[in-house]
Protein backbone atom coordinates (compact mmCIF):
# COMPACT_ATOMS: atom_id res chain seq x y z
CA UNK A 1 0.00 0.00 0.00
CA UNK A 2 1.43 3.72 -0.89
CA UNK A 3 2.31 5.44 2.02
CA UNK A 4 1.50 8.41 0.58
CA UNK A 5 -1.87 7.75 -1.19
CA UNK A 6 -4.61 9.88 -0.02
CA UNK A 7 -2.94 11.21 2.97
CA UNK A 8 -4.80 13.92 4.74
CA UNK A 9 -2.54 15.99 6.82
CA UNK A 10 -5.69 17.76 8.32
CA UNK A 11 -5.56 14.82 10.67
CA UNK A 12 -1.29 13.97 10.38
CA UNK A 13 1.64 15.16 8.51
CA UNK A 14 4.21 13.37 7.41
CA UNK A 15 6.40 14.29 9.76
CA UNK A 16 4.42 12.01 12.32
CA UNK A 17 4.01 9.33 10.36
CA UNK A 18 6.41 6.35 11.94
CA UNK A 19 9.61 5.11 9.97
CA UNK A 20 8.17 1.14 10.49
CA UNK A 21 4.51 2.22 10.08
CA UNK A 22 3.06 0.67 6.86
CA UNK A 23 1.04 2.76 4.32
CA UNK A 24 -2.32 4.31 5.70
CA UNK A 25 -5.88 4.70 3.26
CA UNK A 26 -6.19 8.24 4.49
CA UNK A 27 -9.56 7.32 5.86
CA UNK A 28 -10.51 7.76 9.95
CA UNK A 29 -12.88 5.24 10.27
CA UNK A 30 -15.71 6.03 13.45
CA UNK A 31 -15.16 4.10 16.38
CA UNK A 32 -12.28 2.50 15.24
CA UNK A 33 -8.83 3.27 16.27
CA UNK A 34 -5.59 1.44 14.70
CA UNK A 35 -2.03 1.94 14.49
CA UNK A 36 0.04 1.98 11.38
CA UNK A 37 0.63 -1.57 11.50
CA UNK A 38 -3.67 -2.13 11.31
CA UNK A 39 -3.71 -3.09 15.06
CA UNK A 40 -6.87 -2.24 16.72
CA UNK A 41 -6.51 -0.13 20.00
CA UNK A 42 -9.18 -1.25 22.69
CA UNK A 43 -7.39 -1.11 26.02
CA UNK A 44 -6.59 1.92 27.74
CA UNK A 45 -4.65 1.92 31.04
CA UNK A 46 -4.81 5.15 33.20
CA UNK A 47 -2.54 6.23 35.93
CA UNK A 48 -4.26 8.20 38.54
CA UNK A 49 -1.14 9.13 40.15
CA UNK A 50 2.59 8.29 40.17
CA UNK A 51 2.80 8.39 43.96
CA UNK A 52 3.00 4.90 45.64
CA UNK A 53 2.58 3.60 49.57
CA UNK A 54 5.43 0.49 48.28
CA UNK A 55 8.86 0.57 47.25
CA UNK A 56 9.30 -2.67 44.79
CA UNK A 57 12.85 -2.98 43.92
CA UNK A 58 11.95 -3.89 40.24
CA UNK A 59 9.60 -0.55 39.84
CA UNK A 60 11.40 2.32 42.21
CA UNK A 61 13.91 3.73 44.37
CA UNK A 62 14.05 3.36 48.32
CA UNK A 63 13.95 7.40 48.41
CA UNK A 64 15.03 10.24 45.89
CA UNK A 65 11.54 10.12 43.68
CA UNK A 66 10.91 13.21 42.99
CA UNK A 67 6.84 13.72 42.79
CA UNK A 68 4.03 15.00 40.39
CA UNK A 69 2.60 18.29 41.98
CA UNK A 70 -0.84 17.60 42.67
CA UNK A 71 -1.27 20.83 39.76
CA UNK A 72 0.47 18.70 37.15
CA UNK A 73 -1.73 15.50 37.69
CA UNK A 74 -5.20 15.10 35.89
CA UNK A 75 -8.46 16.34 37.95
CA UNK A 76 -10.84 13.20 37.80
CA UNK A 77 -12.97 15.76 35.50
CA UNK A 78 -10.27 15.67 33.02
CA UNK A 79 -9.37 11.97 33.28
CA UNK A 80 -13.72 11.42 32.89
CA UNK A 81 -13.09 13.75 29.74
CA UNK A 82 -10.68 11.98 28.08
CA UNK A 83 -11.67 8.60 28.89
CA UNK A 84 -15.15 10.07 27.20
CA UNK A 85 -13.41 10.82 23.83
CA UNK A 86 -10.92 7.47 24.09
CA UNK A 87 -14.00 5.77 24.11
CA UNK A 88 -15.53 7.88 20.92
CA UNK A 89 -12.83 6.90 18.93
CA UNK A 90 -13.35 2.77 20.09
CA UNK A 91 -11.54 2.21 22.91
CA UNK A 92 -13.61 -0.44 24.86
CA UNK A 93 -11.70 -1.30 28.14
CA UNK A 94 -10.32 0.62 30.55
CA UNK A 95 -7.92 -0.20 33.55
CA UNK A 96 -6.99 2.36 36.49
CA UNK A 97 -3.72 1.94 37.98
CA UNK A 98 -0.55 4.12 39.62
CA UNK A 99 1.91 4.13 41.12
CA UNK A 100 -0.68 2.83 43.27
CA UNK A 101 -3.96 4.02 42.51
CA UNK A 102 -6.08 3.44 45.82
CA UNK A 103 -3.49 6.31 47.28
CA UNK A 104 -5.24 9.25 45.46
CA UNK A 105 -8.16 10.19 47.61
CA UNK A 106 -11.70 9.20 46.82
CA UNK A 107 -10.62 6.68 44.18
CA UNK A 108 -14.69 5.34 43.82
CA UNK A 109 -15.36 9.03 42.64
CA UNK A 110 -13.69 8.67 39.16
CA UNK A 111 -14.77 4.81 39.05
CA UNK A 112 -18.27 5.85 39.63
CA UNK A 113 -17.61 8.78 36.71
CA UNK A 114 -15.54 6.50 34.16
CA UNK A 115 -18.74 3.27 34.70
CA UNK A 116 -20.98 5.26 33.04
CA UNK A 117 -19.09 5.06 29.54
CA UNK A 118 -20.08 2.53 27.04
CA UNK A 119 -16.70 0.02 27.98
CA UNK A 120 -16.86 -3.56 28.06
CA UNK A 121 -14.74 -3.45 30.98
CA UNK A 122 -13.78 -0.84 34.17
CA UNK A 123 -10.70 -2.66 36.15
CA UNK A 124 -8.16 -1.63 38.87
CA UNK A 125 -4.67 -2.84 39.23
CA UNK A 126 -3.99 -2.40 43.15
CA UNK A 127 -0.73 -3.32 45.40
CA UNK A 128 -4.06 -4.47 47.50
CA UNK A 129 -2.75 -2.80 50.60
CA UNK A 130 -6.22 -0.42 50.96
CA UNK A 131 -8.44 -3.40 49.67
CA UNK A 132 -9.73 -4.21 52.68
CA UNK A 133 -11.31 -0.29 53.04
CA UNK A 134 -11.94 0.33 49.91
CA UNK A 135 -13.55 -2.44 48.12
CA UNK A 136 -17.08 -2.47 48.88
CA UNK A 137 -17.17 1.37 47.68
CA UNK A 138 -15.37 0.87 44.14
CA UNK A 139 -17.58 -1.86 43.66
CA UNK A 140 -20.67 0.16 44.51
CA UNK A 141 -19.31 2.20 42.15
CA UNK A 142 -18.98 0.56 39.13
CA UNK A 143 -15.48 -1.75 39.49
CA UNK A 144 -15.32 -4.94 37.37
CA UNK A 145 -12.20 -6.67 37.37
CA UNK A 146 -9.09 -6.19 39.91
CA UNK A 147 -5.40 -7.28 39.47
CA UNK A 148 -3.83 -7.24 42.76
CA UNK A 149 -0.23 -7.26 42.49
CA UNK A 150 1.69 -10.29 45.13
CA UNK A 151 5.55 -11.03 44.16
CA UNK A 152 5.43 -13.36 47.04
CA UNK A 153 3.57 -15.39 49.63
CA UNK A 154 6.24 -15.32 52.16
CA UNK A 155 6.20 -12.53 55.24
CA UNK A 156 10.36 -12.12 54.95
CA UNK A 157 10.72 -11.97 51.00
CA UNK A 158 7.84 -9.72 50.79
CA UNK A 159 9.29 -7.04 52.88
CA UNK A 160 12.54 -7.58 50.85
CA UNK A 161 10.76 -7.10 47.44
CA UNK A 162 8.46 -4.24 48.41
CA UNK A 163 11.01 -2.67 51.58
CA UNK A 164 7.39 -2.95 53.27
CA UNK A 165 6.07 -5.15 55.84
CA UNK A 166 2.46 -5.07 54.45
CA UNK A 167 1.88 -9.28 53.37
CA UNK A 168 -1.36 -9.12 56.21
CA UNK A 169 -2.76 -6.72 54.81
CA UNK A 170 -2.49 -7.55 51.16
CA UNK A 171 -4.03 -10.26 52.15
CA UNK A 172 -7.04 -9.17 53.88
CA UNK A 173 -7.51 -7.18 50.83
CA UNK A 174 -7.96 -10.57 48.94
CA UNK A 175 -10.13 -11.83 51.19
CA UNK A 176 -12.38 -9.09 51.32
CA UNK A 177 -12.55 -9.15 47.15
CA UNK A 178 -13.88 -12.77 47.24
CA UNK A 179 -16.97 -11.27 48.63
CA UNK A 180 -17.59 -9.79 45.72
CA UNK A 181 -18.89 -11.97 42.94
CA UNK A 182 -19.23 -9.08 40.24
CA UNK A 183 -15.25 -8.98 40.83
CA UNK A 184 -14.47 -12.59 39.53
CA UNK A 185 -12.17 -14.12 38.63
CA UNK A 186 -9.85 -12.13 40.51
CA UNK A 187 -6.26 -11.94 39.38
CA UNK A 188 -2.86 -11.83 41.21
CA UNK A 189 0.00 -10.96 39.51
CA UNK A 190 3.63 -11.64 40.55
CA UNK A 191 6.90 -10.29 38.93
CA UNK A 192 9.42 -13.35 38.36
CA UNK A 193 12.45 -11.94 39.06
CA UNK A 194 15.33 -15.30 38.57
CA UNK A 195 16.80 -16.35 42.44
CA UNK A 196 13.53 -14.93 43.98
CA UNK A 197 10.53 -16.57 42.80
CA UNK A 198 11.09 -19.88 41.96
CA UNK A 199 10.90 -21.05 45.55
CA UNK A 200 7.45 -19.52 45.87
CA UNK A 201 6.03 -21.18 42.81
CA UNK A 202 4.20 -24.02 44.26
CA UNK A 203 2.96 -22.04 46.88
CA UNK A 204 1.21 -19.63 44.29
CA UNK A 205 -0.19 -22.78 42.19
CA UNK A 206 -1.85 -23.70 45.68
CA UNK A 207 -3.57 -20.46 46.42
CA UNK A 208 -4.65 -20.65 42.88
CA UNK A 209 -6.44 -24.07 43.48
CA UNK A 210 -7.87 -23.11 46.48
CA UNK A 211 -8.93 -19.82 46.00
CA UNK A 212 -11.26 -17.92 43.33
CA UNK A 213 -7.85 -16.49 42.26
CA UNK A 214 -6.06 -16.79 38.79
CA UNK A 215 -2.31 -16.12 39.50
CA UNK A 216 -0.34 -15.25 36.50
CA UNK A 217 3.53 -14.75 36.37
CA UNK A 218 4.94 -11.27 34.33
CA UNK A 219 8.34 -11.53 33.17
CA UNK A 220 10.73 -9.18 34.67
CA UNK A 221 10.87 -6.12 32.12
CA UNK A 222 13.63 -3.35 32.12
CA UNK A 223 11.38 -0.60 33.62
CA UNK A 224 13.37 -0.42 36.92
CA UNK A 225 13.82 3.12 38.08
CA UNK A 226 17.71 2.26 38.84
CA UNK A 227 18.18 0.91 35.37
CA UNK A 228 20.02 -2.19 36.91
CA UNK A 229 17.88 -4.51 34.75
CA UNK A 230 19.29 -7.59 33.62
CA UNK A 231 18.02 -10.63 31.29
CA UNK A 232 19.96 -12.78 33.25
CA UNK A 233 17.36 -12.13 35.75
CA UNK A 234 14.35 -12.85 33.87
CA UNK A 235 12.61 -15.93 34.81
CA UNK A 236 11.11 -17.14 32.29
CA UNK A 237 7.07 -18.11 31.67
CA UNK A 238 8.35 -21.68 30.44
CA UNK A 239 10.38 -22.12 33.23
CA UNK A 240 7.78 -21.25 36.04
CA UNK A 241 5.12 -23.85 33.76
CA UNK A 242 8.11 -26.60 34.12
CA UNK A 243 7.89 -26.17 38.10
CA UNK A 244 3.99 -26.19 38.25
CA UNK A 245 4.58 -29.08 35.76
CA UNK A 246 6.44 -30.98 38.27
CA UNK A 247 3.16 -31.25 40.51
CA UNK A 248 0.14 -30.76 39.05
CA UNK A 249 0.04 -30.75 35.43
CA UNK A 250 -1.63 -28.00 33.18
CA UNK A 251 -3.60 -28.11 29.98
CA UNK A 252 -3.87 -24.56 27.86
CA UNK A 253 -7.17 -22.66 27.96
CA UNK A 254 -8.37 -21.98 24.41
CA UNK A 255 -9.16 -17.91 23.93
CA UNK A 256 -10.28 -16.08 21.09
CA UNK A 257 -10.02 -12.87 22.36
CA UNK A 258 -6.82 -10.64 22.45
CA UNK A 259 -5.04 -12.01 25.52
CA UNK A 260 -1.38 -11.19 26.86
CA UNK A 261 -1.64 -14.31 29.56
CA UNK A 262 -0.87 -17.90 28.30
CA UNK A 263 -3.91 -19.07 30.25
CA UNK A 264 -3.61 -22.43 31.82
CA UNK A 265 -5.74 -24.53 33.73
CA UNK A 266 -5.10 -27.37 35.96
CA UNK A 267 -5.91 -30.69 34.27
CA UNK A 268 -8.12 -32.07 37.44
CA UNK A 269 -10.31 -28.29 36.70
CA UNK A 270 -8.73 -27.16 40.14
CA UNK A 271 -8.40 -23.62 39.34
CA UNK A 272 -6.36 -21.24 36.82
CA UNK A 273 -2.67 -19.88 35.75
CA UNK A 274 -1.13 -17.76 33.40
CA UNK A 275 2.02 -16.73 31.90
CA UNK A 276 2.82 -13.22 30.53
CA UNK A 277 6.12 -13.17 28.67
CA UNK A 278 6.82 -10.14 27.28
CA UNK A 279 10.88 -10.87 27.22
CA UNK A 280 10.89 -14.63 26.05
CA UNK A 281 7.86 -14.66 23.48
CA UNK A 282 6.77 -11.07 22.62
CA UNK A 283 3.43 -10.50 21.75
CA UNK A 284 3.91 -7.24 20.42
CA UNK A 285 2.31 -8.41 17.18
CA UNK A 286 -1.27 -8.40 18.53
CA UNK A 287 -0.93 -5.60 21.55
CA UNK A 288 -4.18 -3.24 21.30
CA UNK A 289 -2.71 -1.25 24.32
CA UNK A 290 -1.97 2.26 25.04
CA UNK A 291 -1.31 4.44 28.54
CA UNK A 292 -2.51 7.73 29.75
CA UNK A 293 0.28 8.67 32.37
CA UNK A 294 -0.88 10.69 35.34
CA UNK A 295 0.70 14.24 33.96
CA UNK A 296 -1.69 13.77 30.76
CA UNK A 297 0.70 12.33 28.28
CA UNK A 298 -0.11 9.63 25.71
CA UNK A 299 1.93 6.49 25.81
CA UNK A 300 1.72 3.66 22.85
CA UNK A 301 4.42 1.15 24.36
CA UNK A 302 5.43 1.15 27.81
CA UNK A 303 8.96 1.07 26.53
CA UNK A 304 8.49 4.45 24.50
CA UNK A 305 10.72 6.75 24.29
CA UNK A 306 8.55 9.75 23.48
CA UNK A 307 5.02 10.72 24.60
CA UNK A 308 1.86 12.92 23.56
CA UNK A 309 1.00 15.53 25.47
CA UNK A 310 -2.87 15.45 26.16
CA UNK A 311 -3.38 17.96 28.76
CA UNK A 312 -1.61 20.95 27.61
CA UNK A 313 -4.30 21.04 24.94
CA UNK A 314 -6.59 19.84 26.79
CA UNK A 315 -6.25 22.76 29.49
CA UNK A 316 -6.06 25.56 26.67
CA UNK A 317 -9.52 24.54 25.27
CA UNK A 318 -8.88 22.70 22.65
CA UNK A 319 -12.23 21.06 21.69
CA UNK A 320 -12.99 16.98 21.30
CA UNK A 321 -11.72 17.22 17.53
CA UNK A 322 -8.98 18.46 18.20
CA UNK A 323 -7.96 16.37 21.10
CA UNK A 324 -9.09 12.74 18.77
CA UNK A 325 -7.02 14.21 16.31
CA UNK A 326 -4.07 14.08 18.59
CA UNK A 327 -4.98 10.13 19.72
CA UNK A 328 -5.22 8.93 16.11
CA UNK A 329 -2.15 10.63 14.99
CA UNK A 330 0.27 9.30 18.46
CA UNK A 331 -1.67 5.81 17.79
CA UNK A 332 -0.77 6.03 14.29
CA UNK A 333 3.25 5.83 15.10
CA UNK A 334 2.89 2.97 18.03
CA UNK A 335 6.02 1.12 17.82
CA UNK A 336 6.15 -1.93 16.08
CA UNK A 337 7.43 -3.82 18.63
CA UNK A 338 9.55 -3.21 22.27
CA UNK A 339 13.06 -4.15 21.40
CA UNK A 340 13.67 -5.30 24.21
CA UNK A 341 15.87 -8.30 22.69
CA UNK A 342 17.28 -6.09 20.07
CA UNK A 343 20.75 -4.69 20.39
CA UNK A 344 20.96 -1.20 20.59
CA UNK A 345 17.43 -1.27 22.97
CA UNK A 346 17.10 1.60 24.54
CA UNK A 347 14.83 1.61 28.26
CA UNK A 348 11.75 3.51 28.23
CA UNK A 349 11.75 7.07 28.80
CA UNK A 350 10.60 6.80 32.40
CA UNK A 351 10.52 4.26 35.31
CA UNK A 352 7.17 2.08 35.61
CA UNK A 353 6.17 3.91 38.66
CA UNK A 354 5.84 6.99 36.80
CA UNK A 355 3.95 5.40 33.36
CA UNK A 356 1.38 3.71 35.06
CA UNK A 357 1.23 -0.23 35.13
Amino acid sequence: MDRDRKLDTDFIPLSLVGSESPGWDGEWRDGALADGFSRPIKNLRISVTDRCNFRCTYCMPEEGLTWLRRDQILSYEEIERLARIFTDVGVEEIRLTGGEPTVRADLPVLVEKLSRLPLNSLSLTTNGFRLKELCKDLVDAGLERINVSLDTPVAEKFVHITRRDALPQVLAGLEECEKYPQLRPIKVNAVAVRGFSEEDVLAFAELARNRPYVVRWIEFMPLDADGAWDRDDVLTGAEIKAIIETRYPLVPIADDRIQVAQRYAFADGAGEVGFINPVSEPFCATCDRIRLTADGHLRTCLFSTWETDLKTPLRSGASDEEIKQLIRSAVWRKEMKHHINDPGFQPASRSMSQIGG
